[in-house]
């Protein structure tokens, strides 16, 4: 679903309409609401998942032995590396923000600009990016097969055809797969806790879905689901006073289409507390400062500061736990 300008002015004001009525507390009436809890991974072998781990912290998928998944998407802070762009093999700078690898299962698809539409097809965007991994998948298969113990590994998860293309991409993507961040104080509140969420969390949810964030940001990864224009109620870039690159034209470098430009996957704010600078050109240093972005530009409201103190303290509520993941509220 892609909402041009028009599209989601319309769709936000349906979305207040909704607020006053089916996500309002009406007595005797069920509460429907626009996000749901996230939910375990299942249907994963256990075999993969763990080669994918090995790979997704093996420098050798890169040009030159030195950059691997998790330089980038650092696991332990919230699966991005908190710097405006990544720094790639020899130093070299990335184009855009890095975005988390966790809560990624109820994507429509992977990147700012959304050309890849699989995990495993997400795979090969890096690795063979000259300034990220620089790799190639031939060098890059010959390298592993060297390793007899990851060879072995590979040759029972996948008997057939060993360490292959398909076989690091599935393993890769299967990780990635694993990784959700599970039972968030939002979670638990959805599922019948009402004690889960403060009383400042509960209204930054109303004031989430009041001021229509909830348009864009709902589902189970609360984003990731939708492509949205980025300036909607004001030019952004324009405003922005910095020169535009191709990054900027968002998913019209793979379209082509003309209604595509500066249109965006919505990221996902489940880790959003942990995921800072914001917005695909890390123009906001902050979380206040995005809801702020985000307010004047995609909604044509300006937040006043008690508002968004209350918006942050719900996002926090958002934020699962995991096995790989340590930051802490």
């Amino acid at each position: 679903m892609k909402i041009g300008n028009i599209g989601h002015s319309l769709l936000r004001r349906s979305w207040a309409l909704l607020v006053a009525g089916l996500f309002a507390n009406a007595r005797g009436a069920s509460v429907i609401e626009p996000i749901q809890p996230l939910q375990p991974v299942s249907g994963l072998d256990p075999e993969i998942v763990a080669l994918g781990e090995k790979l997704f912290h093996d420098p050798r998928l890169s040009g030159d032995n030195t950059v691997s998944c998790a330089h980038c998407h650092k696991l332990a802070l919230g699966g991005s590396d908190n710097m405006p762009v990544s720094v790639g093999i020899r130093g070299q700078l990335g184009k855009i923000n890095a975005l988390t690898v966790y809560n990624l299962n109820t994507h429509i698809s992977y990147f700012w600009d959304g050309r890849a539409a699989t995990l495993e097809s997400l795979v090969s965007f890096p690795l063979q990016n000259p300034l990220e991994m620089g790799g190639n998948w031939p060098e890059v298969i010959a390298r592993l097969k060297k390793d007899e113990s990851l060879a072995s590994a590979f040759g029972k998860a996948f008997p057939a055809e060993g360490i292959s293309r398909h076989g690091i991409s599935r393993a890769l993507a299967d990780f990635m797969r694993s990784l959700v961040a599970l039972d968030s104080p939002m979670d638990r509140w959805l599922k019948g806790d009402k004690s889960a969420l403060g009383k400042q969390q509960l209204r930054g949810y109303r004031l989430f879905k009041n001021y229509g964030c909830i348009a864009c940001h709902q589902g189970q990864a609360v984003g990731g689901n939708i492509y949205a224009s980025m300036g909607v109620m004001g030019d952004y870039f324009n405003d922005r006073k910095t020169p535009l690159n191709k990054v900027d034209k968002g998913r019209f470098n793979v379209t082509g289409r003309e209604d595509d430009m500066h249109v965006f996957k919505v990221p996902s704010l489940r880790l959003a507390v942990w995921t800072a600078p914001y917005f695909h050109d890390a123009s906001a240093k902050t979380l206040e400062e995005a809801i702020v972005v985000m307010g004047r530009y995609q909604l044509g409201r300006d937040i006043p500061s008690r508002d968004v103190q209350d918006i942050k303290a719900f996002l926090h509520a958002l934020a699962g736990q995991h096995p790989l993941l340590e930051v802490a509220e």
